[in-house]
Order: structure tokens, then sequence, then C-alpha cells
């Protein structure tokens, strides 16, 4: 391969924060409009959103932009899901009412067992930005909970 077509083979393998196309939550979640929080798809498919990285990985990456106060229900997915908090400070809380919780600041990492119900909350007064990676090349179905003490 030529050191012109490797190049040009890495540049698709680039994504600039400032050309992600944010994530269609409507286009794969039923019920559901995000409020203060707004995802963009890395790596793998979330719905009908294209990822800005194409090909197979193995597994799905997206960064979350989150407002003070705004988050995300109970939830959960056949998968295991991973958050990386890159800045701000969130709560993450888990369980049948969202009975457990931990907050994260910078760096901090939390792991979430497939099937687990969480959820998670800007509890800062700036925007929080999450990194959330999932296995799989697809989010796959997301569940909210009926009720939610959060």
């Amino acid at each position: 391969m030529s050191s012109q077509t490797q190049s040009e083979e890495m540049a698709s393998r680039v994504a600039r924060f400032q050309d992600l196309k944010p994530i269609d939550y409507a286009s794969f979640i039923k019920n559901y409009t995000p409020d203060g929080t707004q995802g963009y798809a890395l790596i793998g498919r979330a719905g009908r959103t294209q990822p800005a990285i194409g090909g197979e990985h193995g597994f799905t990456m997206a960064v979350n932009k989150v407002s003070p106060g705004k988050g995300a229900p109970l939830h959960s997915h056949p998968k295991p899901e991973v958050f990386v908090v890159l800045s701000g400070h969130c709560s993450f809380f888990w369980g049948d009412k969202g009975e457990n919780e931990a907050t994260l600041g910078p760096w901090d990492t939390i792991s979430f067992p497939a099937n687990t119900r969480e959820g998670f909350r800007n509890v800062g007064e700036e925007e929080a930005v999450l990194l959330v990676v999932l296995t799989g090349s697809e989010i796959g179905e997301v569940t909210f909970a009926k009720a939610s003490a959060q």
C-alpha cells in the first residue's frame, strides 16, 4: 500500500468534534426526547445515525454533552456500558429504582453490566462531557424504567 493510500485511509479514521452529527435518538428509542443531553456517534451505530468513523470495531463509542441539572433517566441496555467523565461532575445512579449512586468527576470511570437499570445527571454548574462505550457495533434496544425516583 502506498504512503498516499495509507494517508487517505487514516483520514477516514479521524473524527473532528466540530464535524460530528448529533445522534437521532427518535430513530431508535421510542417515546424518548433527550432534555439537555446530546450524544455524538464516533464509532458504531446509534439507530440511523452514521458514526463519524466507519467500519467494524466490535464496540460503540460516543460523546455526550450534558447541561447542568440534566441527564438520562433510568434505562437499560442489553450490553455493558462504560462512562468516562471527561469534564464536569455527574451523578450516576442504578438499581430498580435508582437507589444506588456515585458522583464522578473528570477522568473517573464507571462500568454498568448488561441489563442494569442505570442513569445519570449533571450535578455541576457547567456542561459535562462524557465518553460512552458499549460492546458491539450497535447500541441495541434501550429500555426506560416506567417511573424514576431520579
